[in-house]
């Protein structure tokens, strides 16, 4: 059992998606099997046109933040299981849902302010768990550490039905072979040429023949040569790929320094072909180099943009090639799996610098003294206090404290006055 982690900015157009046909009609016969809205009658799903209704009973909450509210409020928890095994019943994915939410403290059990959500099931062997970070005291959920809470989680209920244990990794083939391949030396001649000593089996002569290299067998043996006709520029590019691919291969090479890539680097492009790898270190050195808070903010901008940016890109590429993986190969969802996870914690990542644009402008500049900020901030009102004043929760602690009883009253009565003052032991 593999979860999933995403976070989006559009609770119903998250919901029309997942009760429509999906990307490839793979949704089927969609459904709720749990959830909590504190209140809002979330069951009403069932009937038709209900789903404007079912967002904005999970959006209430971010509703009251007003300008605290996340970009990205909604948290998405897709879960599947292993589809060589039996699938689920509705009662077993709620109960999984459940276990999930609590695990990752959207919802821990018997917190009455936790965060709302649902679980709907669209699909014989998956599951959506959609919540709102938002929690009903007027707090945020803390999704730092959610994709590793959820791979924990997972392992634990797919060992209690019985499922397979996530595969372990396949032993190198170093470890379990160990082959003495001959050296082979490639090196460039007086006449021009570029010839390949050592070679002399059928492996390494059919990857040097794949590279350009002709093959010579004489009294001096087998060997493989480059014709003195090939440029310069050509002799290099070959004879480094034919000594990428003799040791991706386990043969131990010795490819002359005049015939290697690295020489053809620029001082413009260090990195070769790594050409996304070379802008980044560009941008590290701009970082470096900022001189204050509103050329770090400029810099860093390039980082954290939630659309143009950095870690946007490399997210988006990750799940890129978890996509790609499952296209090409169904059987390797848990490689898939691993792509994926590796770009919610990029997303989580993404979703810890919120906000840092607004802060970084004032880094390097004098502050006020602590005794006058102090003053200050004691005049604002506190944002928990004026969420709670609007949540259920605190609606239904009012409630209960207006209908009082004779031993809560005595309770009360004893109770000491908390003033600002030393700490009494």
């Amino acid at each position: 059992m593999i979860a999933r982690l995403q976070r989006a900015s559009n609770t119903a157009g998250l919901l029309t998606y997942l009760y429509g046909p999906g990307e490839r009609g793979h949704h089927s016969d969609p459904r709720l099997i749990a959830g909590d809205g504190h209140g809002a009658p979330v069951e009403l799903l069932a009937e038709s046109g209900s789903l404007t209704y079912l967002a904005h009973a999970l959006d209430a909450p971010v509703e009251r933040l007003g300008a605290r509210a996340p970009e990205r409020p909604t948290w998405v928890c897709s879960v599947r299981s292993d589809p060589c095994l039996p699938g689920l019943t509705d009662s077993q994915w709620a109960a999984v849902a459940r276990r999930l939410v609590a695990a990752t403290g959207i919802a821990p059990v018997g917190d009455p302010d936790a965060c709302r959500w649902i679980a709907l099931r669209n699909q014989p062997r998956q599951v959506h768990v959609v919540a709102t970070v938002a929690r009903e005291d007027g707090g945020l959920h803390n999704a730092y550490r959610d994709a590793f809470r959820l791979q924990t989680e997972c392992r634990l209920i797919g060992a209690e039905l019985g499922h397979r244990p996530t595969a372990a990794r396949p032993t190198p083939r170093t470890q379990e072979i160990s082959v003495t391949a001959p050296p082979i030396t490639i090196s460039a001649e007086f006449s021009g040429s570029v010839l390949a000593k050592g070679a002399s089996d059928d492996l390494s002569s059919m990857l040097l023949k794949h590279a350009s290299f002709e093959q010579i067998e004489d009294w001096y043996g087998r060997r493989h040569r480059l014709a003195t006709t090939t440029p310069a520029a050509d002799q290099v590019a070959i004879a480094t790929h034919a000594a990428e691919m003799l040791r991706a291969a386990r043969y131990q090479v010795d490819l002359a320094p005049s015939l290697g890539m690295a020489r053809m680097s620029s001082p413009a492009n260090p990195l070769g072909p790594y050409v996304a790898g070379a802008e980044v270190l560009r941008l590290t050195d701009r970082i470096r180099a900022a001189e204050g808070g509103v050329d770090l903010r400029q810099a860093v901008d390039h980082l954290l943009h939630p659309e143009h940016g950095v870690l946007e890109r490399v997210r988006e590429a990750l799940e890129a090639a978890g996509e790609q993986i499952n296209d090409l190969d169904e059987e390797a969802y848990e490689l898939a799996d691993r792509f994926d996870l590796a770009a919610d914690l990029v997303g989580s990542a993404q979703a810890e610098l919120v906000g840092t644009d607004s802060e970084l402008p004032d880094v390097g500049i004098r502050r006020k003294p602590l005794s006058e900020t102090r003053a200050h901030s004691a005049k604002l009102p506190d944002p928990r206090a004026a969420a709670l004043a609007t949540s259920p929760a605190a609606d239904k602690a009012k409630a209960s404290s207006a209908l009082g009883t004779s031993a809560a009253d005595s309770s009360a009565a004893v109770r000491p006055t908390q003033v600002p003052g030393s700490r009494t032991r």
